[in-house]
C-alpha cells in the first residue's frame, strides 16, 4: 500500500448501544499512535478529525425499540458524505470508531463509487438483526442487515437503496448469532466463517477461501470492517460486548498480513474500542497493530 494516501476519519459516536465510553475510542487509538505507526507504510496520511456530532441529542427510542435512532441517523448521514467526498478525492478511507452502527454510514459512502463492493465483517457477531428480531434494540447489532437494505426506513434510507449485496458478504470469526440472525445467515446464503472453521481449517486457509471466493464474486472493491471484540478478551479487554473463544492475536495479524498481500482492500473501519473497559489502552494497542500489518508492517 505505497502508493495509498489515507484519511483517517475519527467517529466518536456511542449511540449504538447502551455501554458508555466507546465514544472515546478515536481518541485512544490516536493515543496509541496509529499515524506514527502508518505514516512509514504509505504514501500519505493526514487525520481528518473526528466528525461532529450532536452529543446532546436525547437518549430516547423516537417510539420505535430502536435505542437513540435520531442521533444514530444524523451521524451516519455525516460520515457518509465525509467517506464519500474521501474516495472521491482518490484517498483511502480510515474509519475509527465509535460503535458498529457507524458501518452504516461508511457502506452508505463507498457505494456511492462501487457497484459491486464486498465486505469482510470481522466480527464476534453478525450485526444483522432489525427491530423485529433484535433482542436489545442496539443498533450496532444492526449495520450488516441495514447495508443490505432491511431494518427502519430512516436507516437504510442513508445513501442509495441497498448498500452491499449479501452474496458479497464474509463474516469471520463469529461466535455469537441471535436466531433472527441465523434464520437470516440461511435465508440469503451469507458467507460465515463461524470459530468452528477457524478452529478446524486454521486462519490461513480460512482467509485464502474467503479472498477467492469474493474474488469469484467479481467485487470491484473490498472493506474491511473489524470490530476489536471479533479477537478473544484475553487480546481485547476493552470491548462493550466481549465473546469468550475469540481469535487470537497471532491469528489476527496473519489475517491483516493476508488482506495486505492479495492487495484487495480499498477502506476499512475499526470499532468499539471502549477505553473505559481496557486495561492500559492495550485494545487500542492491538488495533493500531492490526492497522500496522493490513498495510504491510513486517518484522525484516
Amino acid at each position: 500500500m505505497k502508493d495509498k494516501q489515507i484519511s483517517i476519519i475519527g467517529v466518536p459516536a456511542d449511540f449504538g448501544q447502551s455501554r458508555r465510553g466507546v465514544d472515546m475510542g478515536p481518541s485512544a487509538i490516536r493515543y496509541a499512535g496509529v499515524e506514527e505507526r502508518l505514516q512509514e507504510l504509505v504514501q500519505e496520511i493526514r487525520d481528518e478529525g473526528d466528525i461532529p456530532l450532536d452529543k446532546d441529542l436525547p437518549r430516547d427510542q423516537s417510539g420505535t425499540n430502536l435505542k437513540n435512532l435520531p442521533a444514530v441517523t444524523g451521524g451516519n448521514k455525516k460520515l457518509a458524505a465525509e467517506v464519500s467526498e474521501t474516495v472521491k478525492e482518490g484517498r483511502f478511507p480510515l474509519v475509527l470508531g465509535g460503535d458498529h452502527s457507524i458501518a452504516i454510514g461508511t457502506l452508505a459512502g463507498l457505494c456511492e463509487h462501487y457497484s459491486n463492493l464486498g465486505v469482510i465483517w470481522y466480527d464476534a457477531h453478525t450485526d444483522l438483526n432489525t427491530a423485529e428480531t433484535s433482542p436489545s434494540g442496539n443498533i450496532h447489532g444492526m449495520p450488516l442487515a441495514v447495508a443490505m437494505g432491511l431494518g427502519h426506513e430512516d436507516l437504510t434510507s442513508i445513501g442509495n437503496g441497498p448498500k452491499v449485496k449479501p452474496e458479497n458478504i464474509v463474516v469471520i470469526g463469529a461466535r455469537s448469532v441471535d436466531p433472527g440472525e441465523r434464520e437470516l445467515v440461511r435465508e440469503k446464503g451469507i458467507k460465515v466463517y463461524t470459530m468452528h472453521e477457524i478452529d478446524r481449517d486454521g486462519m490461513k486457509a480460512v482467509m485464502e477461501d474467503a479472498i477467492r471466493y469474493l474474488e469469484s464474486r467479481n467485487v470491484d472493491g473490498v472493506h474491511l470492517s473489524l470490530d476489536l471484540d471479533g479477537l478473544d478478551p484475553l487480546y481485547t479487554p476493552g470491548v462493550g460486548t466481549p465473546v469468550q473463544g475469540g481469535i487470537s492475536y497471532r491469528e489476527s495479524h496473519l489475517a491483516m498480513e493476508m488482506l495486505h498481500s492479495s492487495g484487495k482492500i480499498t477502506s476499512a473501519e475499526f470499532v468499539e474500542v471502549n477505553p473505559i473497559l481496557d486495561e492500559h489502552n492495550k485494545t487500542a494497542d492491538v488495533a493500531v497493530g492490526l492497522m500496522g500489518s493490513l498495510f504491510g508492517e513486517t518484522l525484516i
